[in-house]
């Protein structure tokens, strides 16, 4: 049996970085994993590309011959990548053994993860294939500044949770640019009341019923919560790895050390 991650979220969320890190991590402890590139607009990593979707297809080529906009290129190369699942995905992971664990690095659109079904049935292929697969999704931490950016990140979440159907680990990254920690343990564990309260002090009394039915739709689900990661602390890597790793089995021998995040943490 294989393990993935499938590294997701907004663009500009961190999660190159985190692939990046992750990988380093993982060569520090002596632990192996293989990094693979999704998305067709990258240029340069900071971590070795086991497989890449740029030798399947690539956005350059695509705006050029088709006309398309960046946007559009893009989905034009997913869903390409979804025609080819059978040739050249199964092809490239022959190349890799039983128990092998790959990351996937996703691009940011995201319709990829919230209603269209590129990424479910790129999902679909690899459990075929025997992969333990989890989602991994990442949320930039300057969300928790703003209520309103932070219910947002919550929804794209919650439909990237119904979309994919896979366990599912949110995290709140670039946790170095929180100044105040002490103040993210209401974004870690969403309470619908408090999310409710600052949506109203914040907007217009016309968006109440609104407000009301999405705090409504975090409880219904209560489903979304969030890790923290500080990329500059090894503690938090090894945390959120084991929390993954607890998710898709892997090494399920070993216990997973519950952390709390340290606020006093600089």
């Amino acid at each position: 049996m294989g393990y993935a991650q499938l590294v997701i979220g907004p663009a500009g969320s961190g999660k190159s970085t985190y692939c990046s890190s992750l990988y380093e991590h993982c060569q520090t402890i002596g632990r192996t994993i293989h990094v693979v590139n999704l998305d067709p607009a990258a240029e340069n990593f900071d971590y070795p590309v086991a497989m890449d979707i740029r030798e399947l297809i690539s956005l350059d080529d695509v705006m050029e011959e088709l006309g398309l906009g960046p946007n559009g290129g893009l989905m034009y190369c997913m869903e390409h990548l979804e025609e080819n699942l059978d040739d050249w995905l199964t092809e490239e992971l022959d190349n890799y053994l039983d128990d092998d664990y790959l990351v996937f690095d996703c691009p940011g659109q995201i319709e990829l993860f919230s209603h269209v079904p590129v990424l479910r049935n790129f999902v679909e292929h690899l459990q075929r294939k025997n992969f333990n697969v989890c989602a991994v999704y990442l949320l930039d931490s300057q969300f928790i500044t703003d209520v309103t950016k932070f219910i947002s990140g919550c929804m794209a979440s919650l439909s990237a949770m119904v979309q994919l159907e896979l366990p599912h680990v949110n995290i709140l990254s670039k946790m170095d640019r929180v100044k105040n920690k002490r103040d993210i343990d209401d974004f870690l564990n969403p309470e619908p009341r408090v999310l409710l309260s600052e949506l109203n002090q914040t907007m217009a009394p016309k968006f109440e019923k609104l407000n009301k039915v999405l705090a409504e739709l975090v409880n219904e689900y209560n489903m979304v919560s969030f890790v923290p990661l500080d990329l500059r602390k090894k503690s938090s890597i090894q945390y959120v790895l084991s929390q993954i790793d607890n998710c898709i089995q892997y090494g399920e021998d070993a216990d997973v050390k519950v952390k709390d995040f340290d606020p006093e943490d600089d």
